[in-house]
């Protein structure tokens, strides 16, 4: 498809809703915003392979909140804010007044001034990161229409303890470029299973993010898990309504090789248990650092119980043809590499090892989409002018 063509289907599309709004869990979008997201992503993919600058922002700030360890993640906003034409300002919150009791609501509003769009990853604690996104855009959004910010910072979930969108959006981009267009996906089967990892208190939102996104697509999608590491339940209401209205399918398991059979996707990925990540988040809270010390032993020694739940040469022979694609969000804990035994077996992991760098690779592109419809009333317009100019980035 060409780039014109690309303009046109996304001028059809109504985004309106898009405009001056945060992006913070998929389900919560409508399909056709979903496939906005994509569309403007190519556009902007396209435009910078053609060497047209993307900077659509003279000035102004992308403001990045990370509670947790990132590197894909983190690089990613940075890069989407760049291509648009932001500057990012990293929010450390051990070096600021947070440290000192500022609220979340004060804090919000110092760093907005000049801010354009603000990421936040907070995915440690259930029941608290996306909670506290939602307190953060209440805040600016409140500072908006007092007159204090001169423009409404707009969120994007870069992680939270429920979904990790960027995430999912950058593996359905995958998928889309791999068979050949979204609508190439429905009837796919992509089994979404649990891994064996040597580590602890992985979250959750990643195999969310994937039923709570795949599943609108028509796929069939296959959770599996072994018994105790369930996700959240309301979650896993919100895949089986999906893939009702989508005409796909959502089943669970607890037998990694079942979920295997015949998939044509498979997403092997360790994540701690939902209940143990209630216990978890009350533990902190109390400040009872000897039970979460315990807490994290017993889930070591639960991990251990399961260590067959690996994706193997073995298993990979039992989906489609033994040629499923296989995914991760990375870093992933590969057998006798970076760990002694772990979710993948090295020869699988190598095997995909190209394919899981440009899995990788469209997150810059779906987090700047995410900015880019945020920020424009009319995106084609904008994306057309950006054409037009065509002012190269390198000359």
């Amino acid at each position: 498809m060409t780039d014109n063509e690309l303009i046109k289907e996304l001028e059809a599309i109504d985004t309106s809703k898009m405009y001056l709004n945060d992006f913070l869990l998929t389900w919560n979008k409508k399909d056709y915003e979903i496939e906005a997201i994509f569309k403007t992503a190519q556009l902007l993919t396209m435009l910078r392979k053609k060497n047209i600058s993307t900077k659509v922002f003279d000035s102004g700030l992308g403001i990045s909140i990370f509670r947790d360890n990132s590197t894909r993640t983190r690089f990613s906003f940075a890069s989407a804010c760049n291509l648009l034409g932001l500057t990012v300002s990293d929010l450390d919150e051990g070096k600021s007044q947070i440290a000192h009791g500022e609220t979340v609501r004060e804090t919000a509003n110092m760093v907005s001034f000049m801010a354009d769009i603000i990421g936040i990853r907070d995915d440690m604690y259930i029941g608290k990161g996306n909670a506290y996104m939602k307190e953060v855009a209440a805040a600016v959004e409140d500072g908006y229409k007092e007159g204090v910010l001169e423009q409404r910072p707009t969120l994007v979930n870069l992680q939270c303890d429920i979904d990790h969108p960027t995430q999912s959006m950058s593996d359905a981009m995958h998928l889309i470029n791999t068979f050949g267009g979204l609508e190439n996906l429905k009837g796919k089967k992509i089994a979404m299973t649990w891994a064996y990892s040597p580590s602890y208190g992985k979250p959750l939102s990643v195999p969310q993010g994937i039923i709570g996104l795949m599943t609108r697509f028509g796929m069939e999608v296959a959770l599996a898990h072994p018994k105790g590491y369930e996700v959240m339940p309301e979650v896993e209401e919100i895949a089986n309504r999906q893939s009702a209205e989508s005409g796909g399918t959502f089943t669970k398991t607890n037998n990694m090789a079942e979920a295997f059979e015949n998939a044509d996707i498979v997403y092997p990925k360790s994540w701690a248990p939902f209940e143990a990540m209630k216990k978890r988040t009350d533990y902190y809270g109390a400040g009872d650092f000897t039970a979460i010390k315990k807490l994290e032993k017993d889930l070591l020694a639960q991990n251990a119980e399961h260590t067959d739940w690996e994706c193997t040469e073995k298993l990979m022979k039992l989906t489609n043809k033994g040629k499923a694609l296989y995914m991760h969000c990375l870093p992933a804990d590969i057998t006798g590499v970076s760990c002694k035994k772990g979710e993948v077996e090295a020869s699988v992991f190598d095997r995909y090892k190209i394919p899981l760098y440009k899995e990788a690779s469209y997150k810059p592109y779906i987090i700047a989409a995410m900015i880019f419809l945020s920020k424009f009333k009319n995106p084609a317009q904008t994306i057309s002018k950006l054409m037009e100019k065509g002012i190269k980035r390198i000359s």
